[in-house]
């Protein structure tokens, strides 16, 4: 489905609003200071992509992980509760005041970053309302970050740990993690469709050169929802033939396997509650290959799967 970003926007900026404003005493200048607040940090979103220096300017990363994609996982927005997140932006309301300057100390001395308390009251009368603003993020006339910036970010963030990385991960593995949250194929509220065509260029080329590793393939969403569903289907269906006939086929897992399109597909299967009304079913190829699974009803002899996951010309071979 095509993006919308002019009315997935409108949606959120709304939701935004009446989450910061619903519960105040004056909703009215509460609504006038979240009108203030927008027009400084852009669109509500659902989640920063993870090269934004609001999850890349902080000196404190995770022990195992390289990339952070969400504020929550860095030590310095410990103090944040009752938050929502923003193009150049968080906007967050903790009930305590001391937990508030907290956050304003420690955000302040990261360069890049700058927090502020606010002068009246947002989410609750007695909360104590924060911005935390990114200075150096600058907008598009769409509202999206601007493409030189983001690219720039994107492709430091991309190659900092090259030397360290095991696998090289796909556009449409980290999909959500570039363009952030919502998104559509190839862009969102903070990435226009511009910069996200060349985000995936320079992600391709990248793992193309082999600097990270041999590529992992998971997501299939490059197929259409039609294909997909298609290769569910074929995988689910073989899968049943080969357990047949399912009256063997108990609440105790059964593991068997097939052959089918010169793969070896095992399947796991099992009577959910044991009295043939529903039938658990797991397909995988390899090593995680490929794998679908989900629910078989006899009665009325319908399916339910997952979406499958994998790689793509294994899966093309089950359309």
């Amino acid at each position: 489905m095509e993006f919308r970003a002019n009315q997935v926007a409108a949606r959120l900026n709304n939701q935004a609003a009446d989450y910061f404003t619903k519960n105040l005493s004056d909703r009215d200048m509460g609504v006038e200071l979240f009108s203030q607040i927008q027009e400084r940090l852009g669109n509500a979103v659902e989640g920063l992509p993870d090269w934004h220096p609001v999850l890349t300017a902080p000196p404190e990363r995770p022990r195992l992980h390289w990339h952070v994609s969400s504020y929550s996982a860095l030590p310095i927005y410990e103090p944040c509760d009752h938050t929502w997140e923003f193009v150049r932006g968080i906007l967050t309301c903790p009930y305590s005041e001391s937990r508030a300057d907290k956050l304003v100390e420690a955000v302040n001395q990261v360069q890049g970053l700058s927090a502020e308390r606010l002068d009246g009251p947002l989410y609750m009368d007695n909360a104590f309302p924060v911005l935390v603003e990114a200075l150096d993020v600058e907008l598009e006339a769409d509202g999206t970050i601007r493409s030189r910036d983001a690219l720039a970010w994107f492709v430091q963030a991309t190659v900092e740990h090259a030397r360290e990385a095991t696998v090289a991960e796909t556009w449409w593995n980290i999909r959500y993690l570039t363009l952030g949250k919502p998104h559509g194929a190839r862009s969102s509220l903070l990435v226009n469709d511009y910069t996200g065509r060349h985000m995936r260029k320079i992600l391709e080329t990248l793992n193309d050169s082999g600097m990270f590793g041999p590529i992992k393939e998971v997501s299939l969403d490059m197929l259409p929802e039609r294909k997909r569903n298609a290769i569910g289907q074929t995988l689910m269906r073989a899968a049943l033939e080969a357990a047949a006939p399912l009256d063997r086929v108990t609440d105790e897992a059964r593991e068997i396997s097939f052959e089918l399109r010169g793969e070896t597909c095992k399947v796991r299967i099992r009577d959910t509650w044991g009295d043939g009304m529903e039938y658990s079913i797991r397909i995988s190829i390899g090593d995680f290959d490929l794998t679908v699974s989900g629910f078989y009803y006899p009665k009325g002899d319908k399916l339910e799967h997952t979406d499958p996951t994998g790689k793509q010309k294994l899966a093309e071979k089950f359309i």
